[in-house]
């Protein structure tokens, strides 16, 4: 707690400016829309087409909102939404289930994806095809205990020891200059890091967490709010919700076109990437759900409860509070 408390100071000292501008708001009002800000989890990719789709074709101005989309600063858009210097953010199941547990006010309104996409790549010559070949092998990460915890419930499917893995912290390094120089093996999301190993040429072989356990299909990433803000103002969620269901409604109908949206929105991204991204993750944005962005309260207790008894929480879950479907279209 004392963690989220440091880094929601440090937020509201570096970050006002970017995430309040007041010159934004006196635009806004002038005309007649309310300014709000969604803060993404990493650099624009195909995660967020939905987003600027819905500012690009004027679902946003539609709904009366002028929204501003920004990347985090030093402060994550979880510590921003939950101090309140932004309305809106992106996230994933395993962060907000974490706040959640150390009283940070955080809500999902949203799944962006209705399925873990996510897995552990690796180059088709490292002949990593299960959990079992995890043994003897380097891991790279970002040095968060849920790697180790996630290692070590896949290899025990095979009767793997995780012990006799070697996990190091590849900081920024990415997956294609790591996997030559000293690691054999990352978690990625195959939507972006996969796809460009497909246009790079590069064979990898994927180990899918959803293939070995239900409890690990979890939604990431999530658009979330705070608790205030469902307080206050849940007219402004729903319109921001109306306007980014149909961006994104539109991303599963218009993959090409929407992928075209993102190029124009954020010209430094690589267009062919872009494009191969928006095809393959376009289906999966609603995949099986009845409607984009639904949650379901047995999705978050599996992984609260996976995580609790993987010691990850000091308790368990209140999943009814951590995430709420009243917000989307009907």
């Amino acid at each position: 707690m004392k963690k989220w408390l440091m880094i929601i100071v440090s937020s509201l000292l570096l970050l006002t400016t970017a995430c309040s501008n007041s010159n934004d708001s006196a635009s806004s009002k002038k005309k007649g829309l309310k300014h709000v800000t969604v803060v993404l989890d990493w650099t624009p990719n195909t995660n967020h087409t939905g987003l600027y789709v819905a500012k690009e074709k004027g679902y946003f101005k539609e709904e009366g909102l002028d929204v501003d989309i920004i990347q985090p600063g030093e402060a994550g858009a979880d510590q921003l939404v939950a101090a309140g210097k932004a309305q809106f953010g992106i996230s994933a199941q395993e962060s907000i289930t974490e706040a959640r547990i150390q009283g940070v006010p955080i809500v999902s309104i949203a799944a962006i994806i209705q399925h873990n996409t996510s897995g552990f790549a690796s180059p088709k010559e490292k002949n990593i095809t299960s959990p079992k070949d995890f043994e003897n092998k380097t891991y790279g990460g970002w040095g968060a205990p849920v790697e180790k915890a996630v290692l070590d419930s896949l290899m025990k499917k095979e009767h793997a020891d995780v012990e006799k893995t070697k996990i190091i912290n590849m900081g920024e390094t990415d997956f294609f200059t790591a996997v030559k120089r000293d690691i054999d093996f990352a978690w990625i999301y195959y939507g972006w890091t996969g796809v460009e190993a497909e246009l790079r040429g590069e064979k990898i072989n994927m180990v899918y967490l959803t293939d070995y356990s239900n409890k690990l299909d979890y939604y990431t990433p999530v658009l979330t709010t705070n608790e205030k803000m469902i307080e206050k103002d849940p007219e402004t969620i729903k319109h921001f919700l109306a306007a980014t269901s149909k961006g994104y409604t539109y991303a599963i109908d218009h993959p090409d076109d929407a992928a075209d949206l993102l190029i124009k929105a954020v010209p430094d991204l690589d267009p062919k990437l872009v494009k191969a991204s928006q095809k393959w993750l376009s289906p999966k944005y609603q995949d099986d759900a009845a409607r984009w962005g639904e949650q379901k309260q047995e999705i978050w207790e599996n992984y609260a409860s996976w995580m609790y008894d993987n010691h990850l929480l000091d308790k368990k879950l209140d999943s009814k509070k951590a995430f709420t479907n009243q917000f989307l279209p009907k």
